[in-house]
């Protein structure tokens, strides 16, 4: 059987580029969020955050607050069949028990960065930075509207991310072998 990772963790934590080393060892790469690109090219509207923030709430009306794991569960079958997958995007606690019963490996592995640290790569960095009032207003949002907090605290893995890309890199390398040599069950936090 095939081990199924999903990245968590908040804002500027670090999980989109935790992701992206998954990826580069030979894991599938789903990204939930491509469901809101995926929604908005099939409606013909404008890729903005007006639009974006609009698909991702309308969907989630629509569907409930797991659209995006029913939305991705064929994906995630399909490259299930040939690889190791990393999902890159899990945000919600009802997202996690949608998929937990219909894949009993999955394993969560929470990407950890102080607010002040979030904080300060968010108002950096080069697409849509947010201000530290922001980024606060965004994290209590996200973990009172989303229940992103929960699978967060579910983790069976972390990685404290408080330092440099290139720690985060070695630190993710680090997890994707340890991952690879124990038994899923086993969880490891990595500074």
């Amino acid at each position: 059987m095939h081990k199924l990772i999903a990245i968590v963790g908040m804002a500027g934590a670090g999980k989109s580029t935790t992701a992206a080393h998954f990826q580069k060892a030979g894991y599938a790469k789903v990204r939930f969020g491509d469901a809101t690109m995926e929604e908005l090219q099939r409606r013909e509207m404008e890729v903005n955050e007006e639009n974006e923030s609009l698909i991702r709430e309308t969907l989630r009306l629509e569907l409930g607050m797991d659209a995006y794991a029913k939305l991705n569960e064929p994906k995630l079958k399909e490259a299930l069949r040939y690889s190791d997958v990393v999902i890159d995007g899990l945000y919600s606690w009802q997202e996690y028990t949608y998929i937990k019963p219909k894949f009993p490996q999955l394993r969560l592995l929470a990407v950890y960065a102080s607010p002040k640290t979030r904080y300060g790569r968010l108002a950096s960095r080069p697409e849509r930075p947010l201000s530290n009032e922001e980024a606060a207003g965004r994290d209590y949002a996200e973990i009172e509207n989303l229940n992103k907090a929960d699978p967060i605290a579910m983790a069976d893995y972390a990685i404290m991310n408080e330092g440099s890309l290139e720690e985060l890199k070695l630190g993710t390398e680090r997890m994707i072998r340890l991952i690879a040599h124990e038994k899923p069950d086993m969880g490891r936090i990595l500074h």
